[in-house]
């Protein structure tokens, strides 16, 4: 059995206070992309010589990895404590850029245990499955359902968006993705949580064009500071026409959102990972 855990992308992403466990509350828009991996389970032999119930395989992007540490090994330990699984081979093929703020080992994770519920009838439920995948990480949840939602805590409170979905059908999407590492640590350490003047749900309601002025990522400017190509490369995507442009997450990827088919994007960032679509 095969899926295909989605990417996302932040409509705003606001730092509004930190909590006593080391984590930060927030309040973001999260917004599901055509831009997949593609994930199959198939039962393992009981005389294959495995020292591992969940046999995972990663290629594509980022093969250079500890398979039994990716989050879709942790997904099947996690419901395995609780649930009679079998053995099964898994084959991860990676076209979601890593470190990318674009959330594709959270998706995977999410997408492993949507797989094992369905492949194996486990009748878990959409708010129990939720409830496991914020163990394997803050934004996991989301991809459960993978609807667009106004995310609060440290990115597992999930509510309806009501607006982004009819906002943006129709438009195009365009990602760039340098080779630049980013440090979420440092970039954390140098904002200064504040409540927001106006919450990023109720931007993203508002007409398209009002965004550039009025929908913000308070990671932008730490991470710009360290990385002006980052910073360039937004000033770009609204040269090539997008209406609103914006870094995803903590980057390093940053998306523009147009009206029509933006053109010349290869070709603008010819040493970039880049990804077209329609929404």
């Amino acid at each position: 059995m095969i899926t295909f855990p989605c990417a996302k992308i932040n409509l705003g992403l606001n730092i509004v206070a930190e909590r006593p466990d080391g984590y930060h509350d927030i309040e973001t828009v999260f917004y599901p992309i055509p831009l997949t991996d593609a994930l199959e389970i198939k039962y393992m032999s009981d005389e294959f010589p495995s020292d591992v119930p969940c046999d995972l395989k990663v290629t594509g992007h980022a093969v250079d990895c500890d398979e039994q540490k990716n989050l879709v090994v942790k997904a099947y330990q996690l419901l395995a404590a609780d649930y009679e699984l079998p053995r099964i081979h898994a084959h991860l093929f990676k076209r979601i850029p890593m470190q990318a703020g674009l959330g594709g080992g959270s998706s995977d994770g999410a997408f492993m245990i949507r797989l094992l519920d369905e492949r194996f009838r486990l009748n878990i439920g959409i708010a129990e499955m939720e409830r496991y995948a914020a163990k394997l990480g803050s934004d996991c949840a989301f991809f459960i359902e993978a609807e667009p939602s106004f995310a609060t805590g440290r990115g597992e409170i999930l509510e309806p968006a009501d607006g982004p979905k009819g906002n943006l059908d129709g438009y195009y999407i365009a990602i760039v993705k340098p080779d630049v590492a980013v440090s979420t640590a440092q970039a954390y350490k140098e904002i200064v949580s504040r409540k927001p003047f106006k919450c990023c749900r109720d931007i993203v309601r508002q007409p398209i064009a009002t965004w550039k002025d009025d929908l913000v990522n308070d990671f932008e400017k730490p991470v710009f500071k360290a990385h002006p190509e980052l910073a360039a490369i937004k000033d770009k995507l609204y040269g090539l026409g997008a209406v609103y442009a914006a870094m995803s997450g903590s980057g390093s990827a940053l998306f523009g959102i147009f009206r029509d088919e933006p053109k010349d994007v290869k070709t603008t960032f010819p040493k970039c990972f880049t990804f077209t679509a329609q929404l």
